[in-house]
Order: structure tokens, then C-alpha cells, then sequence
């Protein structure tokens, strides 16, 4: 799709976590058209774009929806918060990436991310489900705390209503007394979220894997799961095109060496 520039109207600022807060806004319907797991850009002015992904599957309504953290130490965070709580209309630019749910694949979903890179796997996970209730797909969300899984109740939902999906929850620090954590079809993990994917998966060859959060972070997951089948023609990041690494799956060798190092 050719990137178009628009404007929508703003009809919802919800909190959904004390630091991550969602944006509902429509457009036209053929303008506010993209792909699951695509992104757009927010006018802060002439000369500043900030990307955020899409956190909804097109459904031909006119709906975008965001997932926006505020860092208040972070200028361009507090002018964003500001901005969406005040003004009635936004300028987008969109779509963008390639980082898209293959309409033609079946293969199983292996879906990572960490903080707000939940909405984009949000949105791949409505479309494959739309397409294939059935379809096989495995949700890792990490956060540092329990409280920043901010839709947690969406992922459990996910789980509780598809026999073929899971939900793995997983948190640097240990849940609170009374927090829910495991349930059904939902499993809790403490740690880094590379370390968690090495200890529970044993071979990802026939998943298409999806990963959403920081270089380091993706670049870390791709490490532990090239070890366990990973194939680099099935493996999918908006991380690839902005900070490419190569090779993006490395050898084994270098694997054993970075191990012992």
C-alpha cells in the first residue's frame, strides 16, 4: 500500500495501565485502510513523525486504534500526551513496514513482544483468528512487572476462547500476592524474556515467528531461537529494516562461541 497522509478524529483516550494509555480514532474508511501488523506516523509538527503500530485488524470501519507508553522524562512523550487529550483531530501518515501476517501461510504462530509491541501482535493476532479460528498460535508478552501487561485480560480472553492458542506471561519481577498469573491455556514466566523462550520451546522450524520490542531484545530472541530451528525466510520484525544486523540468524559456531564468551 502507498503511504497516504489524513486526518482523524479522535473519539476515545482510555488509561490502560498507569503509563500506557489507548487512542481510538476514526477516518475514512478506504484512507484508514492497512495491513495486521503494519504501523503509522503522528504529526507532533512539521518536522517530527513519531511511529506507533496499529493495534487493530482492518475491518473496513474507519477505526485506528494506538497504544501509546508515556515517559515523562521524554519530551516528545509529553507532548503526544497532551496532544491527544486536547486536540479533536490528528494528521497520520500511513501505512508503513513490512512486518505483516502472511495471508497465505498456515504455519503456526510464534508471536513475541515486549511492552507496547503488543499492539501490533494484537492486531496479527484478530486477523488470523478472523481468517482461522483454529490456527495454532503461541503469545509471549514481557514486561517488567505484572502491571505492564496493560490488556492482560484481552490475552487470557484469547486463550480461554481458542483450544489452539497460549498466552505466556512474562515478568522480570515476581507477581504480587493475589495477581493472577497462570490459568487456563495462560502460563507465567520470571526473567528475561530470551531466557524464558530458551528454557520452555524446543524446535520453532515450522512457525512463523513475529517479534515486536527493541533491537537488543529481538536480537536476543532471534540468538536463542536460531539454536532451536529458527528459519530467517519466516521470521518477521520491524527491528530488520531499522536496525538491520547481518547475518540476521547466526551460524551456530558464532552461537557456541558468543555462549562461551
Amino acid at each position: 500500500m502507498t503511504p497516504r497522509t489524513l486526518t482523524c478524529q479522535v473519539t476515545e483516550v482510555e488509561d490502560l495501565s498507569p503509563d500506557v494509555f489507548r487512542v481510538q480514532l476514526e477516518g475514512r474508511r478506504e484512507a484508514v485502510a492497512h495491513l495486521p501488523g503494519q504501523y503509522l506516523e503522528l504529526k507532533l509538527d512539521e518536522a517530527t513523525w513519531v511511529p506507533f503500530s496499529i493495534a487493530n485488524a482492518h475491518v473496513d470501519d474507519g477505526m485506528i486504534e494506538l497504544h501509546i507508553q508515556h515517559w515523562p522524562e521524554r519530551d516528545n512523550s509529553a507532548r503526544i500526551r497532551e496532544l491527544v487529550q486536547v486536540a479533536s483531530r490528528l494528521t497520520l501518515r500511513l501505512p508503513g513496514g513490512d512486518c505483516v501476517l502472511d495471508p497465505y501461510s498456515t504455519r503456526p504462530l510464534l508471536l513475541i513482544a515486549a511492552g507496547t509491541g503488543f499492539a501490533q501482535m494484537k492486531a496479527i493476532i484478530e486477523a488470523a483468528l478472523h481468517a482461522d479460528p483454529e490456527r495454532r498460535i503461541e503469545l509471549w508478552w514481557a514486561a517488567r512487572e505484572h502491571r505492564d501487561l496493560y490488556l492482560e485480560r484481552l490475552a487470557r480472553e484469547w486463550a480461554e476462547g481458542h483450544a489452539n492458542l497460549r498466552f505466556h506471561a512474562v515478568t522480570e519481577v515476581a507477581p504480587e500476592p493475589g495477581e493472577r498469573v497462570d490459568g487456563e491455556r495462560t502460563q507465567a514466566h520470571l526473567g528475561r524474556i530470551d531466557q524464558a523462550l530458551a528454557a520452555s520451546l524446543e524446535d520453532v522450524s515450522a512457525h512463523d515467528v513475529y517479534l515486536s520490542g527493541s533491537p537488543g531484545m529481538v536480537y536476543a530472541c532471534v540468538d536463542v531461537l536460531a539454536s532451536l530451528g529458527l528459519a530467517a525466510s519466516r521470521t518477521f520484525s520491524d527491528v530488520f529494516a531499522y536496525a538491520p544486523r547481518d547475518p540476521l540468524i547466526p551460524t551456530t559456531g558464532s552461537l557456541v562461541r558468543k555462549s562461551r564468551g
